[in-house]
């Protein structure tokens, strides 16, 4: 009798396990998506899997072909930027409601996990953790097609191609003023125009251009007049896509605070440089007393 009854137990305890192991891979398979750059060698391909986390036979796995990368960026970025081989290869995993866009970055030195995050926001992704990766140093311009790839493919939707294309042309066109006055300060200048354009719903291009200009102000940028000219058509085709504002802020969350970071320690400096320069205007002021008397 006993023996029947710990038969039981142990039959129980073998369907149990089986359950989870079964819910575990479909957790694998639903909310885990991996895309691998199509020129990457196998022991490439092993090593973006392994820094991933990941068993190729547990998730799915999608392939990105240079071509599908320059789809969306021929004519927005140099063709040094595009590249003629698709290496850079990404991790999606979907998170709970709420939690924001997530990303880190490994080999990737020209686009910022920032960078990445902004330009997600507007394609529409939403509670996402995100890795862009690469087995060696790539400019990681082209890594945003695999990503949204991977992205539709867990989610079981298609996004937007005038997103998609707009998100692209936002991660180049933030590098490119990332190089002239510093990538931070150019993820905060672009967020923070996109936000009030988005919640005020301002359209007019000469209104759009005025704001670029006020935020850069009070950020301290100077813009010169082609940057201007730049962010302004930008942003004028993100007015277009009827984003909002409040699903931006908590899906950058993260960033949001980060920038906050910046710019309270950009303040301190100023303050700083601003109490230096009084200090030397007072000991002139003096001397030149002196000299008077």
């Amino acid at each position: 009798m006993k023996t029947r009854q710990l038969n039981k137990y142990k039959l129980l305890f073998i369907i149990i396990v089986y359950l989870i192991s079964i819910n575990s891979l479909a957790y694998g398979q639903e909310n885990i998506v991996v895309t691998l750059g199509n020129d990457l060698n196998q022991q490439q391909r092993e090593e973006m899997l392994n820094l991933f986390g990941v068993t190729e036979g547990n998730i799915k796995v999608l392939v990105v072909t240079n071509e599908e990368e320059r789809n969306y960026l021929k004519g927005i970025a140099t063709e040094a930027q595009i590249g003629t081989r698709s290496i850079s290869s990404a991790y999606v995993e979907n998170l709970s409601r709420g939690e924001g866009i997530n990303v880190e970055t490994y080999n990737i030195t020209w686009v910022t996990a920032e960078m990445f995050q902004n330009a997600l926001a507007t394609a529409g992704v939403t509670d996402a953790r995100i890795i862009a990766a690469a087995p060696f140093n790539v400019s990681g311009t082209a890594a945003l097609t695999g990503i949204l790839k991977a992205f539709e493919e867990m989610r079981g939707e298609t996004i937007n191609e005038d997103r998609k294309r707009i998100a692209n042309e936002e991660i180049v066109k933030t590098g490119e003023l990332g190089e002239e006055i510093g990538q931070e300060r150019a993820v905060q200048l672009i967020k923070e125009v996109k936000e009030e354009i988005i919640e005020k719903g301002v359209k007019n291009p000469e209104e759009i251009k005025r704001i670029v200009i006020e935020i850069a102000g009070r950020l301290d940028i100077n813009l010169n007049t082609q940057q201007i000219e730049d962010i302004s058509k930008l942003m004028e085709q993100i007015s277009r896509l009827n984003l909002n504002t409040d699903v931006i802020r908590q899906q950058l969350q993260g960033i949001g605070q980060q920038l906050g970071e910046i710019a309270k320690q950009n303040e301190e400096v100023k303050s700083l440089l601003d109490r230096i320069i009084e200090m030397f205007r007072r000991l002139l002021e003096s001397i030149f007393n002196m000299i008077g008397r």
